[in-house]
């Protein structure tokens, strides 16, 4: 029987990628914006080689995997191969069924944001699922790994190469929107990545404390950790009812309380990161 939240991640990983190369096809391609990665390079290649951006892309990733495979180990790769067969394989298809004759819009920089903008989405997504969708990717772990960097120092340095290459084949205005491109391509991402992985701690001090442990585990299946505290005007003991839930779920949680108790008291803080069950494995 096959795993629904197996299958899914691979929806999710497969949706992702359809964002990335739409993104990447339409807007980055009729314009030769190589804003870093392997799609970066394809564009820049294809302008070298009588060969589909597809069919480059996908050639590419497949060296860049044998090579993580050789340095990262066997773990790391099933997620990221179907990232980068989906990838290719759609943009395949957008070259067969609609293919890019022209820009989408007259304005260079419009078609560069567009597609920087829908192609993070896209790459959150899939790096949302522990996936990637290869290429660089791959690159900035081996220089993790083996140099100590970050992975934001990583990505940038694999990606310059492709950013340098741009300004030698179409020339300073096109290399420069390029660079322009490389250097928002990365916070954009992370503001679409960090999106992801924000969480609410939730901190309640209610006197029907039972009634709300009891919904946040039966309606919204998340854990909670109970203090014992004292009122320090009253010195009635209280108990408190810590939680971490995403976004959706604090909202949900937030409507309840009114009807639960009026007079509750909530403390809210934004937390950037959370690892253990029920959130990011490490």
């Amino acid at each position: 029987m096959i795993n629904k939240e197996i299958l899914k991640e691979y929806f999710l990983i497969a949706l992702g990628t359809l964002i990335v190369a739409f993104g990447v096809y339409y807007f980055m391609v009729p314009e030769n914006l190589a804003t870093g990665g392997v799609s970066g390079l394809s564009i820049v290649l294809s302008n070298y080689i009588s060969i589909p951006i597809s069919l480059i892309n996908f050639i590419l990733n497949i060296i860049l995997l044998i090579v993580g495979f050789i340095f990262l180990g066997k773990e790391f790769g099933g997620k990221t191969i179907f990232s980068v067969f989906f990838l290719s394989f759609f943009m395949y298809i957008m070259e067969s069924v609609h293919p890019a004759t022209k820009p989408v819009t007259d304005e260079i920089l419009l078609n560069l944001l567009c597609g920087i903008v829908i192609s993070a989405m896209g790459l959150s997504i899939v790096f949302n699922q522990n996936a990637s969708t290869g290429g660089t990717d791959i690159v900035a772990k081996i220089f993790s790994k083996f140099f100590n960097m970050n992975m934001g120092t990583g990505l940038m340095a694999a990606d310059i190469v492709v950013v340098i290459s741009a300004f030698f084949t179409y020339g300073i205005k096109t290399g420069t929107v390029g660079a322009f491109g490389w250097f928002i391509n990365g916070l954009v991402v992370n503001y679409f990545i960090d999106g992801f992985s924000i969480k609410n701690e939730v901190v309640i001090i209610s006197e029907k404390h039972e009634e709300i442990k009891q919904y946040i585990f039966d309606k919204l299946d998340r854990g909670v950790t109970v203090y014992k505290a004292e009122g320090g005007y009253t010195s009635d003991e209280k108990e408190i009812i810590v939680t971490i839930l995403d976004r959706k779920e604090y909202f949900i949680l937030k409507n309840q309380l009114k009807h639960i108790d009026p007079g509750v008291f909530v403390i809210v803080r934004t937390v950037q990161e959370v690892y253990g069950f029920g959130f990011s494995k490490f």
